[in-house]
């Protein structure tokens, strides 16, 4: 059995210099997940800025980012999140949660969201369900540009670059996200 340092951490590799902001995402994931309008495990966000004659703009497509260090885990009060040992993605078992609010605050992600009609927190389990039947995340399918990309965040970084600071997030230092993202040049901090 791997130890805890050996394990394969799952995350997400996004090429922002090709994302053209459709969402297709965004519904992917909302459709797979029966999600409730206003609802939103994978989101995609505008940022903006600049002034004339140089003004600037980009979409930025952002879940629930498996952190190595994930603040929502341990802010649970009852347990229902947890890291998986095998690959280090970060489930819920909602039947354990009781709607305090807690992992929802705690995230600076602001990747768990309210079900309403559930009085409960939910939030994307990097379609743990289809990952364990040899099949990607409904996200990473749907991409048309093929913007996402996931697997172990390790060989990502290999592959690819990126980095998990970009205008619009939080600094990675906070969680350790699982996530690589090759930014446009307006995002680069």
């Amino acid at each position: 059995m791997k130890g805890v340092r050996d394990m394969a951490q799952k995350g997400f590799f996004y090429d922002m210099t090709v994302c053209t902001g459709c969402k297709t995402c965004q519904i992917a994931c909302k459709d797979k997940n029966n999600l409730e309008v206003g609802v939103l495990f994978r989101k995609v966000d505008y940022f903006e800025g600049g002034k004339y004659p140089d003004p600037w703009a980009y979409p930025l497509a952002i879940s629930c980012n498996h952190c190595a260090k994930p603040k929502c885990v341990p802010s649970c009060p009852v347990g229902a999140l947890a890291k998986r040992p095998q690959d280090g993605i970060v489930t819920q078992n909602r039947k354990k949660c009781i709607g305090c609010g807690a992992c929802i605050r705690s995230c600076p992600y602001k990747a768990p969201q309210y079900i309403a009609k559930e009085g409960k927190a939910g939030k994307c389990d990097l379609c743990a369900d289809l990952i364990d039947k040899g099949e990607n995340p409904a996200c990473v399918d749907a991409c048309l540009m093929r913007t996402l990309q996931y697997g172990d965040i390790k060989d990502l970084k290999k592959k690819y670059g990126g980095t998990a600071d970009v205008k619009g997030l939080p600094d990675s230092s906070l969680t350790s996200p699982s996530l690589a993202i090759k930014p446009n040049k307006q995002a680069r901090r």
